[in-house]
């Protein structure tokens, strides 16, 4: 099982940046696929954007350009480069786990393996 622990939200003003980190316990490359997701006030918790097991990106369509996931396997650690930040963009962000097959690279399951989340807030 792999423990994951998320930083560097914030307070910015939209238009702004902030990069997200997400530190994992182990190496999980081989194992994982891993993604990001957002929780706002009072809603449903949804993927923003993960990695797949080919190693391509994908993105929900209201971050797709301003939201780039990358993840740097010798530091074990995922991130989330957010920019243009809006408004909407504000709430609690989590990095997750999928398990990966080891022989096919396919991503299956669950999301799981949540880290505790770090709050972004975009003003106006």
């Amino acid at each position: 099982q792999v423990h994951l622990v998320e930083s560097g939200g914030g307070s910015v003003q939209a238009g702004g940046s902030l990069r997200l980190s997400c530190a994992a316990s182990i190496y999980t490359y081989s194992t994982y696929c891993m993604g990001w997701f957002h929780q706002a006030e009072g809603k449903e918790r949804e993927r923003v954007a993960s990695i797949g097991g080919d190693g391509a990106a994908n993105y929900k369509d209201s971050v797709m350009g301003r939201f780039t996931i990358s993840q740097d396997n010798a530091k074990n650690t995922l991130y989330l480069q957010m920019d243009s930040l809006r408004p909407v963009d504000t709430g609690m962000y989590y990095c997750a786990t999928r398990p990966k097959l080891a022989a096919t690279g396919n991503c299956y399951g669950d999301w799981g393996n949540w880290g505790q989340g770090t709050q972004v807030t975009v003003s106006i």
